[in-house]
């Protein structure tokens, strides 16, 4: 039977090396700064970037372009991260996390749930994004459901 195990070489360094590129993500698409964004990818043709309900991005120009338009149609954006996972193999690491989004739409706070995964490529000692995939996380509405005299139903 052939070895079908991962091996994953990951340092405590590479670990929070990641996770300080994870945040970095965050911190620009809060911004909604496209300079920020800009310096945390690798600009290249096979780089991915899939947001939520919508088509497959591929390429630098197309996912640079998905968010300059996100951005412009942006006005106020925060995320919580809870950060699941973080591998590193080798030159490649992923982050999956879940992603709490509030933003603000006709003065009025709108909020969400996206699973996350976000991989990364070391270049030159940095972990730059190749891909980020957005999986939206659909409420079942049981965990705001009371009872006839106002208790959550667990």
């Amino acid at each position: 039977m052939a070895d079908t195990s991962i091996e994953v070489s990951m340092t405590a360094s590479d670990v929070i090396a990641v996770q300080d590129a994870n945040t970095a993500f965050y911190e620009a698409f809060e911004t909604l700064d496209i300079q920020k964004m800009d310096a945390l990818w690798v600009q290249e043709d096979y780089i991915k970037c899939i947001h939520p309900g919508w088509e497959a991005c591929q390429g630098w120009p197309d996912v640079r372009d998905s968010w300059v338009l996100i951005f412009n149609h942006t006005h106020e954006i925060k995320f919580t991260i809870s950060l699941i996972d973080v591998i590193v193999k080798n030159d490649l690491a992923w982050a999956v996390c879940n992603e709490s989004i509030s933003t603000k739409d006709n003065e009025k706070w709108l909020e969400g749930h996206v699973l996350s995964t976000n991989i990364f490529e070391r270049r030159e000692g940095a972990w730059l994004l190749v891909h980020h995939h957005g999986s939206p996380v659909i409420a079942t509405g049981k965990e705001n459901e009371e009872d006839e005299t106002g208790e959550p139903i667990h």
